[in-house]
């Protein structure tokens, strides 16, 4: 999963450049860094409760 995450976020802002998905907040081309930013966090997350099971 950690894996395919990272994978499919790249191809989500890459079809995100040649037509934009049409979200709120994702109606533009140069929108695609907010995706971006949305992974970063989601990844930080996932692994912030990975690590928490940890001793």
């Amino acid at each position: 999963m950690s894996k395919i995450l990272p994978a499919l976020l790249i191809i989500i802002m890459i079809l995100h450049i040649f037509r934009p998905l049409g979200l709120p907040g994702l109606r533009r081309r140069s929108d695609f860094w907010k995706i971006a930013v949305i992974a970063l966090g989601t990844m930080a997350l996932i692994m912030g409760i990975q690590l928490r099971g940890y001793p």
